[in-house]
């Protein structure tokens, strides 16, 4: 069993929490002032187990998928799977191969409302949000495009997550670098790498389009993270577009 890090508290909280602080200040705190006492509370040893013993703590076990997302590389990993549970669970919600439609490899996941041009090529591991538009010749690999994003003629995005009424210009090229584990290994999980590496330069992940976010035409952007309602006006690579 594993904690998924997930709680519903009523707002009696506040009286344990309150106790928990009084108890850790008298078990840490000394007159040694060149040693202070650490302020932080651990949430799960210092107040759960309390609750625990007190029979005030209760756990909703489940089942069913679960999978964490702390980066948007886990995301990515996030989304694979559940396309995978779609084809045992629910085969009908993934996209059927049409000789009218786009070519597909894989698993993709197509809403209904989303506009997806015949010469497009999806997949594998691609997720289109409603309202989504795919041009001529696209071509997406392991990406979730979220609603209302446009990738328009001839763009490549693989390994990303495109944001919110984002649009991609024509032979964009969107492209980040898997973080995946290695499937073929027991009990594999995703490292969860800090953002930076030693040197300041940003570590390499998955691309992330914000929400509202222009790519002109024939730019490239590769590893990279852009925020919300900025127009690029050229290509990046390991950097934060702010």
């Amino acid at each position: 069993m594993i904690n998924c890090g997930l709680y519903i508290l009523s707002p009696s909280i506040f009286v344990h929490l309150k106790a928990a602080v009084k108890a850790h200040y008298d078990r840490h705190f000394n007159f040694d002032l060149s040693n202070q006492c650490s302020e932080s509370v651990h949430m799960e040893k210092e107040v759960f187990q309390p609750l625990a013993n007190q029979h005030c703590l209760f756990a909703y076990v489940t089942k069913r998928f679960w999978s964490q997302v702390k980066s948007a590389g886990a995301a990515i990993y996030a989304n694979r799977h559940v396309l995978d549970l779609y084809r045992s669970s629910h085969p009908t919600w993934l996209a059927a191969p049409d000789r009218a439609g786009p070519r597909l490899i894989g698993d993709v996941y197509i809403h209904p409302s989303a506009s997806v041009s015949p010469t497009a090529v999806l997949g594998p591991n691609v997720s289109i949000d409603r309202y989504a538009t795919i041009g001529e010749g696209v071509r997406l690999r392991d990406c979730i495009v979220l609603q209302g994003g446009v990738i328009r003629e001839h763009a490549c995005v693989m390994f990303s997550v495109i944001g919110t009424e984002a649009s991609i210009g024509e032979w964009a090229r969107i492209e980040g670098t898997p973080t995946d584990p290695n499937p073929n290994k027991p009990f594999a999980k995703i490292e969860t790498l800090e953002l930076f590496n030693e040197r300041g330069q940003l570590n390499p992940s998955c691309t992330v389009i914000g929400s509202h976010v222009e790519v002109p035409a024939e730019v490239i952007v590769r590893n990279s993270i852009v925020l919300p309602h900025k127009e690029l006006d050229r290509s990046y690579r390991n950097q934060i577009i702010m």
